[in-house]
């Protein structure tokens, strides 16, 4: 990497719907000048900026480092964009190596083709350089080289993270299409919950949404327990890591008193949730029982409720969720009043089904799938019809 001062060009990708979010956070690791653009954001800043990124983002799902930029029309035109870099002053020939391509309105014909001229242009002039080539590894590459195309304009990033950052290095066991972790981290802060009030997650899973609030209540750096791709590029300034990850070492300061709470009606659900939280570190924080989120009471007179519902993507599913919104409405009225009810769901029947007021819908992603996070703010005689 280059001049540990110098400012460069980054692109952080997130969850669609937590650019807002991520822009803000990158702006206290000292990021200059973020531009929120759908699905991430591109700042600038130094090396430093970018160790800080990777090590504390709870909402980013990479930091890629742009290193070069070019117009092109033909399949051609990219190769020659990709040879001109010097690769070799970026990292050494020994590193493993894999080309990723994500396009938007590009004309060329096979992104797969792209791909490959990228990879043979890197491998070209490595041997031009220094004689040898470097190997390519599809499953854990060293070095990951990202190219993004647009109509007329591309641009080259090296990937500094490595492995997605929502990979925290703490999941044990995944229960079902579990919810990514940076995800989890952005719905709990969109729904405004502070440390000191009860969180519940009445549907917990694996307790991803439990793990996230409580490493965000400790102040616990969520990249500690893992390595990063900036660690295998040329210039990595291993002094400046090392103190960066031990001013996140540090134990925190005063907290308030943890009250969080999760419960699941499956057994082998909680079992999972019980691992996560132990390998996260977080489990003397987190009261776990076994409940339905239709039967059980409220930990607390007031605090703030997380769920993740199922999306009714099975046969037989749909009809069965159709049966239970507006079950869970009353239960909501009859145990929650005084909580603010959070529920993240890919299915837009629940608004009209659950027969609450909905106060906030706030639209995010899952992956490809649109989503939204509904609020209610349940109060006694909330019902609507």
């Amino acid at each position: 990497m280059s001049s540990s001062n110098r400012p460069e060009a980054y692109f952080a990708p997130c969850p669609r719907g937590l650019e807002a979010l991520l822009a803000q956070e990158l702006r206290s690791f000292g990021a200059l000048a973020p531009v929120v653009t759908a699905g991430g954001v591109g700042f600038s800043g130094n090396r430093e900026t970018c160790y800080r990124a990777n090590l504390w983002s709870r909402i980013a799902s990479r930091v890629l480092w742009r290193v070069g930029e070019f117009e092109y029309r033909t399949e051609d035109d990219i190769y020659a964009a990709a040879r001109a870099l010097n690769w070799f002053e970026l990292f050494d020939v020994n590193r493993t190596l894999r080309v990723y391509v994500t396009a938007q309105k590009s004309p060329v014909k096979s992104l797969e083709f792209v791909t490959l001229r990228v990879k043979d242009a890197v491998c070209d002039r490595f041997r031009d350089d220094v004689g040898r080539r470097p190997n390519v590894e599809r499953a854990d590459p060293d070095v990951r080289v990202h190219v993004f195309l647009e109509e007329k304009r591309g641009a080259l990033y090296l990937d500094t993270s490595g492995e997605a950052l929502f990979k925290r290095g703490w999941r044990m066991d995944a229960v079902e299409a579990p919810l990514r972790e940076n995800l989890a981290a952005g719905i709990v802060m969109l729904s405004g919950w502070k440390p000191e009030q009860p969180l519940l997650d009445p549907m917990c899973g694996g307790a991803t949404i439990l793990c996230e609030a409580a490493a965000m209540a400790r102040g616990r750096a969520p990249g500690l327990k893992r390595a990063f791709g900036f660690e295998r590029l040329d210039g990595f300034n291993a002094g400046l890591w090392k103190q960066l990850r031990e001013e996140a070492s540090r134990p925190a300061q005063s907290m308030p008193k943890l009250a969080l709470y999760g419960s699941d009606s499956d057994a082998t659900a909680l079992n999972v949730a019980r691992r996560n939280l132990g390998a996260a570190g977080v489990e003397r924080w987190v009261t776990l029982e076994a409940s339905d989120i239709l039967s059980r009471k409220a930990p607390a007179g007031s605090g703030v409720m997380i769920a993740n519902p199922p999306y009714g993507e099975r046969i037989g599913e749909s009809e069965e969720l159709a049966r239970f919104y507006p079950k869970l409405g009353d239960a909501l009225k009859k145990n929650f009043s005084g909580w603010n009810c959070y529920f993240f769901t890919a299915d837009r029947r629940m608004e009209k089904l659950i027969r609450l007021q909905t106060s906030r819908r706030t639209p995010l992603y899952n992956g490809p799938i649109e989503c939204r996070l509904y609020e209610f703010r349940v109060v006694a005689g909330s019902h609507r019809g």
